[in-house]
């Protein structure tokens, strides 16, 4: 009888181990979720979270609605604005016409944009239209810094670089893009349309916790390459993988995108200033190294970071923006956070 119950409780201390072991293995899709449903926060999460490791899914989840006046459950193909994520698209396309020779990124922007009649079009280069140090605020006045001294960020300096493209392509960004989405099997990105929406879902203004749907993009043929692409979270995983795997530039080039030439801040990243290259934050928080991008508008936030030593893509993607600009990306960061704090970012996996 003894030896009975002796292997009872050892069978039962196995299955003990197990289920710890297997909790353990879990534990942080649990501790994901309690962060996302956290009803201390301060306001709610309605979006999609997609982390992958090594092409592998390691948490997938959706939160919320579709859309505030049919409360349809979001679901993980749903499409949305990423909003200045584009700018990162943007960049790719002018590098692709700069490895063909098309564009020399030192040569002043009057070379290809000659309506331009401000004087410091000829001072004014790609490459400082690229990382935001150009100093323009509008193309009517006089710049606010030398070129390349100062960050200021913005959308003109990306609606300068699609004329850019359309002048030395000869084509439209629209197809170019469509185009580059079509060879990378991107299927479900494409530039954003009033007439065809696909599984676009509602953006909405969120103000204390009330959800007002926005009824009209403010994106158009012109700002496109700064705020127009729309695309999923596993679509964006994978546009991860093969820019930064070089799938899409050369090394040389992929160099030049992801290598800071300028300093700023943004409070996602940090309150010290970091890297910036082109269209893309360079970032080294708690010793790991990683590239990054916010994006924010028409009722959405997005987050998109790439950590390259542990091949960890982070992909958050929102359908609502909170009227508080101290809660705009609120559960990007707590996210983001988390990751590098874990075994998944750790770059001896």
């Amino acid at each position: 009888m003894k030896s009975f119950i002796r292997i009872l409780f050892t069978a039962g201390m196995l299955f003990t181990a197990t289920q710890s072991c297997a909790q353990s293995k879990n534990d942080y899709k649990s501790r994901i979720d309690s962060l996302i449903e956290s009803p201390a926060s301060p306001r709610p999460f309605n979006g999609v979270v997609l982390i992958t490791q090594n092409g592998k899914i390691k948490y997938s989840k959706a939160y919320g609605f579709e859309d505030s006046r049919t409360k349809v459950p979001l679901k993980m193909k749903d499409q949305f604005e990423i909003m200045s994520n584009t700018k990162q698209i943007t960049s790719v396309l002018l590098l692709k016409q700069f490895e063909k020779g098309n564009v020399n990124l030192q040569a002043p922007i009057k070379k290809y944009i000659p309506s331009l009649t401000q004087p410091w079009a000829d001072s004014v280069t790609v490459h400082h239209l690229l990382n935001h140090s150009h100093g323009i605020v509008d193309t009517e006045k006089p710049l606010l810094f030398k070129p390349g001294t100062e960050f200021k960020y913005g959308n003109l300096s990306n609606i300068l670089l699609g004329k850019i493209i359309e002048q030395v392509s000869g084509k439209s960004y629209i197809q170019l893009a469509t185009d580059l989405f079509k060879e990378l099997h991107l299927n479900n990105t494409f530039c954003y349309s009033k007439n065809n929406r696909r599984n676009l879902v509602s953006g909405h203004m969120n103000k204390d916790h009330v959800f007002t749907p926005v009824e009209n993009s403010f994106i158009n043929d012109e700002n496109m390459p700064a705020d127009g692409v729309i695309s999923t979270a596993e679509d964006m995983a994978l546009w991860n993988s093969l820019l930064h795997k070089g799938k899409i530039l050369n090394s040389t080039t992929y160099q030049l995108m992801t290598t800071s030439s300028i300093l700023s801040q943004h409070d996602v990243f940090g309150k010290d200033k970091m890297g910036y290259g082109y269209n893309i934050r360079i970032v080294k928080d708690q010793g790991i190294s990683y590239l990054g991008h916010t994006g924010l508008g028409d009722g959405f936030a997005s987050l998109n970071i790439y950590i390259p030593g542990s091949d960890v893509s982070v992909i958050v993607l929102e359908n609502q923006m909170s009227e508080d600009s101290r809660l705009f990306y609120y559960y990007e960061t707590l996210i983001k956070d988390f990751i590098l704090r874990s075994d998944w970012a750790k770059t001896d996996r």
